[in-house]
């Protein structure tokens, strides 16, 4: 097991170090002039050109990435120019609130999505199955913030059941003291039950935006999975040896979970990024959101903080799955 960790923490550390390499080399090629954003085109070119020394935007592409390095080996990811705030101190803050959102919307992917693809596989003819795979095609070719648009638009603006897409919790409301960042056990740490019901409405339509989205792949990947182990010849020999259908089915769910985790685990991640649009639809607030002003505005700092922080907890969760595969077939070290 520690020879097992020892290579993947260095297969980490190769890849955070390759990705800070890339984003750097193309957060440079946004057009915009950062020392005119933050000064103001009616700056003289002699103070622009003084704040691009301060800044080291007169150094070769290089020296300006060692230098980033040298910061970040020390825990300093940059000034936002926005906020006038550590680009850390501001993720921190942030970050919560994209991982409590992408957390629940993958949940309800993965019931969604495993529970239509069981159905589909036992039983192939079914309406379930038919319904399911126009389903799966539909998710695979609707953009995530036109359906969080017209759920905003249906239970919004014509139901009036839904809050107003504006943040995590009604402007009337407090928000709770940031313990986790996750308003759901912040309120409940609280004790603030009015808060905990407004974060609970204001969660429900973009968590359904994501999770309705990316239950597609899951559903596909459990349905085609299931149908090869529901086949295979272990099955057969269930079935005749006269065990419940239930049992059949929940044996060959076990033997298809390796590659249903997998597909779990890469959409995990890649909810992290995904789910950039859907926070500007829903003013939410997120890490996703506080990046795309960053490339807006030519604050590079805040991009590439944030594409760390995605890549790091990307590169955790399919450590984990790693340790998972290790711990069911050591093999795999190999």
């Amino acid at each position: 097991m520690l020879r097992f960790l020892t290579r993947r923490l260095t297969f980490m550390a190769l890849t955070l170090l390759i990705v800070s390499m890339v984003i750097f080399a193309v957060t440079e090629l946004l057009p915009g002039d950062v020392a005119v954003m933050i000064m103001g085109s009616e700056a003289t070119d002699e103070t622009l050109q003084t704040l691009r020394t301060q800044m080291g935007l007169d150094q070769p592409i290089f020296i300006q990435f060692f230098i980033y390095l040298a910061d970040l080996f020390k825990g300093d990811l940059g000034t936002s120019w926005q906020t006038t705030r550590p680009v850390l101190e501001d993720l921190l803050l942030r970050f919560p609130a994209t991982l409590e959102l992408v957390t629940l919307s993958l949940i309800v992917a993965v019931i969604v999505g495993v529970g239509l693809g069981i159905a589909s596989a036992v039983n192939p003819r079914g309406w379930v199955a038919r319904v399911s795979e126009f389903y799966g095609l539909s998710a695979g070719a609707m953009p995530d913030f036109w359906l969080g648009l017209v759920l905003i638009f249906v239970f919004y603006t014509l139901l009036g059941w839904a809050p107003a897409p504006l943040g995590r919790i009604d402007l009337s409301v407090i928000p709770p003291i940031q313990v986790t960042g996750l308003y759901l056990i912040d309120t409940l740490l609280a004790g603030d039950m009015e808060a905990f019901r407004s974060s609970v409405t204001h969660l429900i339509l973009p968590v359904l935006t994501l999770g309705l989205i990316n239950a597609g792949p899951i559903l596909k990947m459990t349905q085609s999975t299931m149908e090869k182990m529901l086949a295979a010849d272990f099955s057969g020999y269930e079935e005749l040896c006269g065990l419940p259908q239930n049992i059949v089915t929940r044996h060959a769910l076990r033997t298809a979970l390796p590659s249903i985790v997998t597909i779990i685990s890469v959409l995990y991640g890649y909810l992290i990024g995904g789910a950039v649009l859907v926070e500007i639809v829903f003013s939410w607030g997120g890490a996703g959101q506080y990046a795309v002003q960053g490339v807006l505005n030519s604050d590079l700092f805040p991009v590439l903080g944030f594409v760390l922080f995605s890549a790091i907890f990307s590169l955790l969760v399919y450590l984990l799955v790693d340790i998972i595969y290790f711990l069911v077939d050591p093999r795999i070290s190999h």
